[in-house]
């Protein structure tokens, strides 16, 4: 098995990870639900998943962490939504990091259809 920095959807998510950091730095004190703290862990949930799954021994376990991968996406995209419709990002930032998101999920689910 490869090592996950190798793998073109972590390198992607960990950009995806880093922008949405540096993103809601700005907002954090105009945050008062706290879902700036929420989208941070599920940005970074997506590339931790996939480096703990690519170190698994098996394709079946790797699966699992690509599933857990895809559900942080889901989780992200809609936070980033949410967001922009509270005014603590921009419109256009959030389209942009939604754009990602997908990007990502559609790699995702290709990657877990190869480990099937």
């Amino acid at each position: 098995m490869q090592h996950y920095s190798n793998l073109l959807v972590w390198q992607k998510a960990h950009a995806l990870a880093v922008r949405v950091d540096e993103s809601l730095e700005q907002c954090k004190r105009r945050d008062h639900s706290g879902v700036t703290a929420q989208a941070r862990r599920a940005a970074l949930s997506i590339p931790a998943n996939i480096a703990e799954g690519c170190g698994r021994g098996s394709d079946k376990d790797f699966a699992r962490f690509v599933h857990i991968a895809i559900g942080s996406t889901g989780e992200l995209e809609y936070q980033l939504e949410f967001m922009a419709a509270r005014k603590l990002l921009t419109s256009s930032d959030s389209h942009t990091l939604r754009t990602q998101v997908r990007e990502i999920r559609r790699m995702l689910c290709g990657l877990l259809k190869k480990l099937s």
